[in-house]
């Protein structure tokens, strides 16, 4: 059994040291360098990354985080944090307000507990099995539908203006672009829509919240073959991704399986 109450204090916690760590950058330009596989990083990510690894772990507990080099030795560990200080860097330098920090905590490859914080829209989701998901502050439910007629589905707006959503058209759902994969599965598990999947591969850290947050809220988060994610492996890497509420699994099965994702 795991202490929900601790870990949702402990998250909490990390949320607060990611506002005080961001505070020198809001409002003002940020200039932005880019990793080896040419995706943004700023300083404001590091000095979240710095914070959260300051406020979180305690002897014992793993560590894997986007903007930390990886250490094997978290493979040794029960339990462990995984973490995306900004998911959503590149909305975070233009100001468009559909980032967020991603706090995951794993036991034994089972995302538990998790939490997403946007401080663009000061939007709060946390959640842990066996506790529920609140919505800044207030518990939520998923709908439930069986099919996905006027259905929300969150979308990234890179996949869409790639043209990589053009399948999805006219199935009777709204698409709705949006920035950030850890906030659009936050806001899943918060009932603020009813699904969401990816087209492109992803990280650990760019997920594990999201799992956990559906996890607590009985909803459904999965790889991209409907197959359990499990949390905690040598390579990061997975190739899809994706969130429904309960009972729209059967449809996404049947939408999803003519598609590579």
């Amino acid at each position: 059994m795991i202490d929900s109450s601790d870990l949702l204090a402990r998250i909490e916690r990390g949320f607060d040291a990611a506002r005080q760590a961001l505070a020198p950058f809001r409002g003002v330009s940020v200039k932005a360098t880019s990793k080896a596989d040419m995706s943004p990083v700023t300083a404001a990510d590091h000095a979240v990354n710095h914070a959260l690894r300051d406020t979180l772990p305690r002897p014992g507990e793993g560590w894997l985080s986007e903007e930390t080099a990886d250490d094997a030795r978290r493979l040794e560990c029960d339990s462990l944090w995984i973490i995306d200080p900004i998911d959503g860097t590149r909305e975070f330098i233009h100001n468009v307000p559909e980032w967020c920090v991603s706090i995951a905590y794993v036991h034994r490859g089972q995302a538990l507990a998790g939490g997403i914080f946007n401080p663009a829209t000061n939007e709060v989701i946390l959640g842990a099995v066996g506790a529920g998901v609140t919505y800044n502050g207030n518990l939520v439910s998923l709908g439930r539908r069986n099919n996905l007629n006027g259905a929300v589905v969150l979308a990234s707006r890179s996949e869409i203006r790639r043209g990589e959503w053009t399948g999805f058209e006219n199935h009777g759902f709204e698409v709705r672009p949006l920035g950030s994969v850890a906030y659009k599965l936050g806001l899943v598990a918060a009932g603020q829509a009813e699904a969401t999947w990816t087209l492109s591969p992803k990280n650990e850290w760019d997920v594990a919240a999201g799992a956990a947050l559906m996890a607590a809220a009985g909803g459904v988060a999965a790889n991209a073959d409907f197959t359990t994610p499990i949390f905690n492996r040598p390579n990061p890497r997975i190739p899809g991704f994706l969130a429904c509420a309960p009972g729209l699994d059967a449809p996404l099965r049947r939408l999803l399986g003519g598609h590579n994702i």
